[in-house]
């Protein structure tokens, strides 16, 4: 790499943050890098939250949402505000993660500009187009304009190869979740453990950590997903239930009313990244609907039931540390009880995590730096 080079990375939620950020810590590390740090803003207050987390800032911040904003005005605002930054701006890749909307429109932006687009994340599939919606089309979509796939597993590596991509352009890099979960220090856990202890929040091995949000399980899904956490606080009185309440008025809503009531039941407002991560490690059980916690949970050994009928992640349901139960009312509480009625040492998991071993950032540096070579 003779000259330095001009690399845009674009996020916009905080999942995206989680994994992005140590991309960027590593490539910062090397001069041969001017790396350009883009927020869309899709989740505005979570993301620059968790980028206050890992020591960054965005250097552009393009505040693209607006209340209950339809996909395809997201979409249009988005394509828009990226589209000024290229013309603004001279890029050399741009590196997006996952399937959101930020994603697709980053890397279909970065295709109009005849710019590489490398794909953190890539090759993860359920093949149901609305499961996950809509957000199985879009990381379907970005594959086709992607030069760089840096696929999490060899499962996600089929993937890629079954569409046809060209075997040179992927590498399995295992998943840079787990590469943040290790940029954790003992002072933010002491600090994480002091938060919980403000709030009154009792935190020990009877421990359950709820996350529910996804836009497929709106409606009567999220009403089923509710009767089961009802019942099983009900019944389990002695067990403490934390559940980060996503803003969304179609969920924050519904949750409060029906939940709020319920003294062993903590609704909090969204969590900052080591504050969710510090749950996890202490969960005797964990009920989500959340890509990100499917992949930070084995880490910790916590059985994970989640509540989606497709997961593009079948790695953690073969290794046998998640299980899918949908918004099933009955599936949801055989489990669970099947799982709290035993003590948490009982439950553990012994299955290494196969998402990755905290190397990811450095494997996708130095494939980058060979991209750049040829």
């Amino acid at each position: 790499m003779n000259e330095k080079k001009n690399i845009l990375v674009v996020f916009g939620t905080r999942p995206e943050v989680i994994k992005l950020a140590p991309v960027i810590i590593e490539l910062r590390k090397h001069p041969e890098y001017n790396v350009i740090v883009c927020n869309t803003e899709q989740q505005k207050e979570l993301s620059n939250q968790t980028l206050e987390y890992f020591g960054l800032k965005a250097d552009i911040n393009l505040d693209c949402m607006r209340p209950n904003q339809p996909l395809a005005e997201i979409q249009s605002r988005i394509l828009l505000n990226l589209d000024k930054v290229f013309n603004e701006q001279s890029i050399d890749a741009t590196i997006v993660q996952g399937d959101t909307m930020t994603v697709l429109t980053g890397a279909l932006v970065s295709f109009y500009h005849k710019v590489p687009v490398f794909h953190v994340e890539a090759g993860l599939r359920s093949y149901d187009i609305y499961e996950p919606f809509p957000e199985e089309v879009m990381r379907q979509m970005t594959s086709r304009v992607t030069q760089l796939h840096f696929a999490p597993t060899e499962k996600n590596k089929q993937a890629l190869l079954r569409e046809g991509i060209d075997e040179k352009m992927i590498s399995v890099t295992g998943n840079t979740v787990i590469d943040a979960l290790f940029c954790l220090s003992d002072d933010v856990i002491a600090r994480s453990k002091s938060f919980f202890e403000e709030k009154n929040i009792t935190i020990d091995d009877k421990l359950v950590l709820i996350t529910a949000h996804r836009r497929e399980n709106h409606g009567e899904r999220l009403d089923r997903i509710i009767k089961a956490i009802y019942d099983l606080a009900v019944k389990y009185t002695d067990h403490t239930f934390v559940i980060p309440v996503h803003p969304n008025p179609n969920v924050k809503d519904k949750i409060h009313e029906n939940l709020g009531k319920l003294s062993n039941v903590h609704l909090l407002t969204p969590l900052d990244y080591p504050y969710l991560v510090y749950l996890q490690r202490n969960a005797k059980l964990i009920l989500t609907d959340s890509g990100g916690i499917q992949e930070e949970a084995p880490t910790f050994g916590c059985p994970t039931l989640v509540m989606r009928y497709e997961t593009e992640r079948q790695e953690g349901i073969e290794a046998g540390v998640s299980t899918l139960v949908g918004a099933d009312y009955a599936r949801i509480l055989s489990l669970s009880e099947n799982i709290l009625s035993k003590e948490k040492s009982q439950t553990r998991l012994t299955a290494q995590n196969p998402y990755g071993d905290g190397h990811s950032s450095e494997k996708i540096e130095k494939l980058i730096r060979e991209f750049f070579k040829m």
